[in-house]
């Protein structure tokens, strides 16, 4: 078996072994020995580590404009900045997403693994810092507290797009099933009890319609993403960034990535400042109660398929019981409320993180970080699967439909305008009684003629408002 080979780093805690083929380095091993908290790693989010390398490519453009940093360096750091916007690398990005040190350890993860491929590109060997430092020249003008907010501000940003696609495909599939059951009548309800007749095509709209209004919300709280804080350094100060670092490298960042960035109007209050991931949070959340809201009609509406509404049929997924044959379940809607609760329960981690808080940094921004990213994640996932696995195969039991709204006590109440609330709530009241129908109680007790009652109780003209 051949010995593994390693290199010796040292940082300000002391000396440590180092994988000789690793790209990462010191500061990266001790977040691999010190946190074994959660399953995720940064490297299970691409879009985090193309984020952070745009900033350290970004910065390294800057500082060599500004004269801050060797134009060889800068070029190096640039190239190798570049190579993992592409895709490389990613494998060297194996630190926990749970972490303590408000995210140094991300930030240095990147310094390093640049660090290391510019001495590459340079012509030199891995941890030869003197060379090209991953804190003197890859994080030069910068603290953890700029570089790794703005990294993930724009990792959320990226991943916002991808949301918005499923979600955008996820409103097109329930616009397409309003149009395919645009005429078939049933039963509206509220408070689980029968209300007044409607269409399967306007309920299929009504969800598309509602999760519309999200497109928007999420879009609005992507833009206060953009607002960031390079050049702050440590509080905000910039402390140890040129004059003009600021500004430049936040136009750097827009004409690397193509995105409109801007920069905080005051940085000392932007870098402890968590109100964009709050309310990009909520937006998710709001995304989710209305998105598993959705989901509990769709598992009432499909309840059954002999003793229920059975108003609708999902596609079968998997079989439903271990002992009941012939149950199937509505799996795909039970993981979709699932996934919602998460983001749900990911919000009030988030709200509290932002809570804590303390002068110049907030040091729980990690478990915010961690939290939105699943949050997004999840959500695209599982808005994907609900349109493929679920809403692009429902069918409607029409003729049950029609039979419901027929026997339906409550289209009684199109009869107010015509016969009173009081006389339709006895033949209501009859009906329930009795089993009778509406239409033939109001004809006995003479309440309508045969011609007004008809055009009164045609169930299409109870779609909407019209002359009585």
């Amino acid at each position: 078996m051949e010995e593994k080979k390693f290199r010796l780093e040292s940082d300000l805690i002391g000396e440590l072994e180092v994988p000789a083929d690793a790209y990462y380095g010191v500061q990266t091993q001790r977040a691999i020995n010190n946190y074994k908290i959660s399953t995720t790693h940064m490297s299970d989010y691409p879009e985090y580590i193309i984020a952070i390398a745009y900033v350290k490519w970004a910065a390294a453009a800057a500082n060599a404009e500004l004269g801050a940093l060797d134009p060889k360096i800068a070029d190096a750091i640039c190239k190798a900045s570049e190579e993992i916007v592409n895709g490389k690398f990613h494998d060297q990005f194996p630190v926990d997403m749970m972490q303590g040190g408000a995210g140094t350890s991300v930030n240095m993860n990147a310094n390093e693994v640049i660090a290391n491929r510019a001495l590459e590109i340079m012509g030199h060997k891995k941890g030869e810092y003197q060379f090209c430092s991953p804190n003197d020249h890859v994080n030069c003008a910068q603290s953890t507290n700029d570089a790794y907010p703005t990294a993930f501000r724009y990792t959320f940003v990226r991943m916002n797009r991808q949301l918005v696609k499923a979600l955008t495909d996820l409103i097109n599939s329930f616009r397409d099933k309003g149009e395919e059951f645009k005429d078939i009548l049933k039963m509206g309800r509220t408070q689980l009890q029968d209300a007044v007749p409607m269409t399967s095509g306007q309920e299929f709209n009504a969800f598309a319609n509602n999760l519309e209004e999200e497109l928007a919300n999420l879009e609005r709280n992507a833009v206060l993403l953009k607002e960031i804080n390079m050049g702050g350094t440590a509080i905000g100060t910039g402390l140890n960034a040129v004059p003009g670092f600021a500004e430049l490298c936040t136009r750097k960042m827009s004409e690397l990535t193509g995105d409109k960035f801007e920069k905080a109007p005051d940085l000392v209050e932007a870098t402890p400042d968590t109100g964009a991931y709050v309310s990009y949070s909520a937006a998710l959340k709001r995304l989710a109660i209305k998105l598993s809201k959705i989901c509990n009609d769709l598992r009432l509406m499909a309840s059954g398929p002999r003793c229920g509404l059975h108003e609708i049929n999902l596609p079968p997924m998997a079989p439903g019981s271990s002992i009941m044959p012939g149950k199937v379940n509505p799996v795909i809607p039970e993981v979709t409320n699932q996934v919602c609760f998460k983001v749900i329960g990911n919000d009030t981690t988030v709200a509290f993180a932002a809570e804590a808080g303390q002068l110049q940094l907030n040091v729980m921004e990690p478990v915010i970080v961690q939290s939105v990213l699943e949050s997004i994640t999840w959500l695209t996932n599982v808005m994907n699967t609900l349109r493929e696995k679920c809403i692009v195969g429902i069918t409607v039991n029409k003729e049950h439909c029609y039979e419901m709204v027929k026997n339906s006590i409550g289209i009684v109440t199109a009869l107010n305008p015509y016969i009173g609330y009081k006389n339709s709530t006895k033949v209501a009241k009859e009906a329930l009684a009795t089993g009778g129908s509406v239409y033939d109680i109001v004809l006995e007790k003479g309440l309508m003629s045969k011609e007004d009652l008809d055009k009164a109780l045609d169930p299409v003209a109870m779609l909407h408002a019209h002359k009585l």
